[in-house]
């Protein structure tokens, strides 16, 4: 974050030729801001801190952690590809009082979150783009500031665990069932391929995501 204020001015010559200072977060006023789609309790650094320079400029650099709110698509799961809001703003003030810009543009911005996401997990970072729009709320207008990130998943766990697995099985059915074999060994091999499915069927339920309205293809066929 950075704002200016024009009552914390001083000439560095004045004061030893020094042109900035590190000040605790509550010696001067700054915007509050808040998440739209923040659940829980928002974790941040003890460092809390700004630097203010002789002309009143001041700047925060403050990492925390927060838990937000998604609504997953999940239909094409584990070949899907989500994207969630992060929206920023301060209701505080109207945005005739308070005006918020982003310093950055998105392809820097995504630069950046590229540098800092270091989780080799099961998402993978793709794409960030930010809109800047005015939100009308009771009869007030606030700006907001809104982080579309997009994620895509990894689905080769997936593919080794679940869905060749259950190729191979269907293929095995197959073979059997239009080949030379018996009556009695068709039917046993039927019970086996039965078993085999059910296993998987149990271990896809454990593993499906259920936040969404859409159940995905990999679970209806």
């Amino acid at each position: 974050q950075e704002w200016t204020n024009s009552l914390v001015t001083w000439e560095p010559r004045d004061f030893c030729n020094i042109s900035k200072v590190a000040l605790p977060l509550d010696a001067y006023w700054s915007p509050p801001l808040f998440i739209l789609e923040e659940v829980g309790e928002q974790k941040s650094s003890k460092l809390q801190y700004s630097v203010v320079t002789h002309s009143g400029g001041f700047n925060i650099t403050l990492p925390f952690q927060v838990t937000t709110t998604c609504g997953l698509k999940i239909l094409r799961f584990p070949f899907d590809t989500q994207t969630c809001n992060v929206s920023v703003t301060s209701f505080l003030y109207p945005a005739t009082d308070l005006v918020m810009k982003m310093k950055r543009t998105p392809a820097e911005m995504k630069n950046i979150s590229q540098s800092y996401f270091l989780t080799d997990g099961e998402w993978k970072f793709t794409d960030l783009s930010i809109i800047e729009h005015i939100e009308e709320i009771e009869n007030e207008q606030f700006y907001v500031l809104t982080c579309m990130v997009s994620m895509e998943r990894r689905p080769i766990l997936y593919v080794l665990n679940l869905i060749l697995p259950t190729c191979a099985l269907y293929l095995l059915d197959m073979a059997v069932l239009f080949g030379p074999s018996s009556l009695e060994e068709k039917i046993n091999f039927q019970i086996a391929i039965i078993l085999g499915s059910s296993m998987l069927a149990v271990i896809l339920n454990n593993i499906l995501p259920t936040s969404s309205n859409e159940p995905p293809v990999i679970g209806t066929c």
